[in-house]
């Protein structure tokens, strides 16, 4: 028992009100990354000092070797590998032009990560829909669909994921989640394709469209480069799949050297620098590839790992005083959090939590914790990453370059009274009705 005292959790709470709160209230000095760092420091240092002073040097250091540094390691290398891919579309944008996408980009957030996946076709989405008047809608449900609910059948998907695999949840146990993740999809991808059909066919600018001869022969053309990439990217879900405490238990030996422990983390480094020397720097200055939002990420992060070592510690002591206890009341209280705070330390949050509860009898558990409780999760903790810009990380990412790209995206609370509430509250209320 750590007896954590509650003022220790007070460094946690600061950190995740400045990732909230600074884009609303400061806008232009939150958008450069030495301030935040700056801030984060502030609040970071003194309370890594606190820890040890309160001996929880050893779980501090825990916290930031082997959760921070592989998850940090895996996001930075997806990023890095998908900038070096070029994908240059040139045909008419139709809903089911649109809706292709998407649909795509759903079944390769999985396999490359949301942000991966997200980066690799917004640029490409962009470009097609340049000429449409009327796309806000269409940046909305990519954020939705392919930066947040199409990552959950790997724990490549959402970092949630990835750090609940790291807390033993095998690689095939997300695969279950199948049924889900095929629900929100499907429901998704037809409200897009009815309301952007309704626009295309009553507010759309004729311009934008071929004539009506034609209109059945428009040629897709595609172009591509940066081939060697899509390479690395299998290598990186072969590191993920393969080199792990699951299939090497030397990993995680208590005598094991460095260079055995972090392994996975080498390899995805050694991808990462390959990508880098190996991409023609044209196809990235193509994608306007920039370290900025991947170096934003790593500065928000080691705040908030440094300063949930407490608050993770406080909530397995007092789990079961929460209250919290069936599938569906995971999945509302882990998707709360997620709409307003950061998905990952939420999934892990609730882990923690869940891990603490007694286990029924006769209760199939998966990484310490009760397989339909995980799923809740699980699904809770991705899926209501998309309710708010600041949800997921991704989330932030496709927003700057479509208003870079000049689209005028809503506002924090537009996006949620425009969007969120109407489309995809709905949408997962309706899933753990059917599900949970």
């Amino acid at each position: 028992m750590y007896n954590i005292e509650i003022y220790l959790l007070i460094p946690f709470v600061v950190m995740l009100l400045l990732i909230a709160l600074m884009p609303l209230i400061a806008p232009r000095f939150w958008s450069k990354n030495l301030n935040k760092l700056i801030l984060v420091m502030v609040v970071a240092i003194p309370t890594a000092i606190l820890l040890r002073r309160e001996g929880l040097g050893e779980n501090l250091r825990d916290q930031i070797l082997y959760d921070y540094i592989p998850f940090i390691s895996l996001l930075a290398a997806l990023y890095v590998v998908t900038g070096g891919i070029r994908i240059h579309y040139s045909t008419t944008p139709t809903p089911i032009v649109n809706a292709a996408i998407m649909f795509v980009g759903y079944g390769l957030a999985s396999v490359v990560g949301t942000t991966g996946a997200s980066m690799l076709l917004i640029r490409p989405l962009l470009e097609i829909n340049r000429d449409r008047e009327y796309k806000v809608h269409t940046i909305l449900f990519f954020i939705a669909m392919v930066a947040n609910c199409g990552g959950v059948l790997t724990p490549l998907g959402d970092p949630p994921l990835f750090l609940l695999y790291l807390r033993g949840a095998e690689f095939s146990w997300f695969q279950t989640l199948y049924p889900q993740w095929a629900f929100v999809g499907a429901v998704l991808l037809a409200v897009y394709v009815a309301l952007d059909s309704y626009i295309w066919r009553n507010k759309e600018l004729i311009g934008v469209r071929p004539r009506a001869k034609n209109e059945a022969d428009e040629p897709i053309k595609i172009s591509f480069s940066g081939a060697v990439n899509l390479f690395y990217l299998s290598a990186i879900v072969l590191a993920v799949a393969f080199v792990n405490p699951h299939e090497i238990p030397a990993m995680v030996a208590e005598d094991a050297p460095w260079y055995i422990r972090f392994m996975r983390e080498m390899v995805l480094v050694t991808i990462l620098l390959l990508s880098l020397v190996s991409t023609r720097r044209r196809v990235r200055n193509e994608n306007h590839f920039s370290w900025e939002p991947i170096t934003e990420v790593a500065i928000l992060f080691i705040g908030i790992f440094v300063t949930m070592t407490p608050a993770l510690l406080y909530l397995d002591e007092n789990a079961v005083a929460l209250g919290i206890g069936t599938p569906s009341q995971f999945f509302f209280s882990a998707g709360v959090l997620s709409s307003f705070l950061d998905n990952a330390p939420t999934a892990v949050a609730f882990h923690t939590v869940a891990a603490a509860l007694p286990d029924a009898e006769g209760t199939s558990l998966m990484a310490g914790v009760a397989q339909p409780i995980l799923t809740a999760i699980a699904l809770g903790s991705v899926l209501f990453g998309a309710m708010t810009y600041i949800g997921n990380g991704p989330n932030f990412m496709v927003k700057a370059i479509a208003e870079n790209d000049g689209v005028r995206m809503p506002s924090f609370f537009g996006y949620i009274f425009k969007f969120s509430l109407i489309v995809l509250l709905p949408t997962y209320i309706l899933l753990a009705l059917i599900f949970f």
